[in-house]
């Protein structure tokens, strides 16, 4: 197609040339002192035309070797360039390969090179680049001097770049230094480092992992707690993998409670989701009664055995075992919805053992024996509950003046140690 493009091309030229010069009417006269030349016109058009071609050829040559130092030394810095992207590169590709030393010292070379080259001496996103990359390097080669060493040159070269660019390389640089503490377990300078983060940066989801970690490194967990619920509710981890470290956090929040008073406070600091937790709700429980707040315990737990019909069975069992241990001056209040859910929940042995040491507590011994005996003979249940189930039979055979049977129980919950 290009072929028949430029023989159509050929044929117009031929046609205008033709058209216009067929003729051949005109005549160029040239005086030069005493001599006369005479010429057509179209031997005269000819002649200017490859007049003008020879003057800017020799024009264009003469300019190129005027400029050829000046060019030589553009192809010297383009070299310059190029060798210092490749040794970047090399750098990177080394650093992903876990080949570290080599990494180490192909970023030192496109340093070096930079440090010559106008193009790259002045591209200081190329300079922070290759400076992290040799902290990374030296990093992972446990040379920690070398390593914060060269991140403070990363940071002073973020502080001569343009705006947008130094924050981004900034940001950068303050993240790996955060990750790069967590692995040292120096908690407190990776929480330094986020904390100069920008607002913006610091709500990112790695950050927020970073964050969460140093939380739980220097022993903050509530602050842990709020940072795992922001990356909860970013989807950052999957639904069963939260809720499990949620709980987690909680846990070691609780035990952190060294009296009652701080213990509410930090109930009424949770969320409303985790106060929602029938598993949170009953870790805080057992924590009030360690403390000797029983009523605490059950005014947590009454909401759950209120709607115990909508927790599933582990929830239901969670709430059950936290009631046996807060059951130490239980009003009568509790009897109705502790009849009820041992109508609905008979098969459960967790629920049968909370409303058999309830009524126990409450002297309602002729309720209490039967469940309670269920619940001793449970294999499913736990041994520390199956073993208080024996010990409250035993305290029941005692007020009844039998003492053979107070004894084959003790027996039996003995024999469950």
């Amino acid at each position: 197609m290009r072929g028949v493009i430029w023989l159509v091309l050929v044929f117009v030229v031929a046609v205008v040339s033709a058209t216009t010069l067929g003729s051949n009417d005109g005549l160029v006269s040239v005086y030069w002192g005493n001599w006369r030349t005479d010429l057509s016109l179209n031997l005269f058009v000819l002649i200017v035309l490859g007049a003008c071609l020879v003057l800017m050829s020799a024009v264009q040559a003469i300019n190129s070797l005027v400029s050829l130092p000046r060019r030589a030394g553009e192809w010297r810095a383009l070299r310059r360039e190029r060798a210092g992207q490749a040794a970047l590169r090399e750098a990177l590709t080394e650093y992903f390969s876990a080949r570290y030393g080599r990494a180490r010292k192909a970023a030192q070379r496109a340093l070096v090179i930079a440090e010559g080259t106008s193009a790259l001496e002045g591209d200081a996103e190329f300079l922070m680049l290759c400076q992290l990359l040799g902290a990374g390097s030296l990093h992972r080669l446990q040379d920690k001097p070398g390593r914060d060493e060269t991140l403070r040159r990363a940071l002073r070269t973020a502080t001569g770049m343009l705006r947008g660019a130094s924050r981004r390389s900034e940001d950068a640089a303050r993240l790996l230094a955060a990750e790069w503490a967590l692995d040292d377990r120096d908690g407190p300078r990776a929480l330094e480092a986020l904390e100069a983060l920008p607002p913006g940066a610091a709500r990112r989801t790695h950050a927020l992992r970073l964050k969460l970690q140093a939380m739980r490194l220097v022993r903050r967990p509530l602050e842990a707690l709020h940072t795992a619920r922001l990356l909860a509710n970013h989807q950052a981890f999957s639904p069963v993998v939260a809720q499990s470290l949620l709980r987690s956090l909680v846990g070691e929040t609780l035990e952190g409670a060294h009296d009652i008073q701080q213990l509410r406070r930090l109930w009424s600091q949770f969320d409303v989701a985790d106060r929602r937790d029938a598993q949170v709700a009953a870790r805080a429980a057992l924590r009030a009664v360690q403390l000797d707040a029983a009523e605490d315990a059950r005014q947590w737990l009454r909401p759950f055995w209120d709607r115990l019909s909508e927790l599933p069975r582990e929830d239901r069992e969670a709430v059950a075992l936290a009631l046996i241990e807060a059951r130490a001056g239980i009003g009568g209040d509790w009897l109705p919805r502790l009849e009820a859910a041992a109508q609905a929940y008979g098969h459960e042995p967790a629920v049968v053992a909370a409303v058999g040491m309830v009524y126990a507590e409450r002297q309602l011994w002729g309720k209490a024996r039967r469940l309670l005996e269920q619940a001793a003979a449970s294999p499913g249940l736990a041994a520390r509950t199956r073993r208080a189930a024996w010990r409250q039979l035993a305290a029941l055979a005692r007020e009844e003046s039998d003492e053979a049977r107070a004894a084959r129980c003790e027996q039996a919950a003995a024999a469950l140690d």
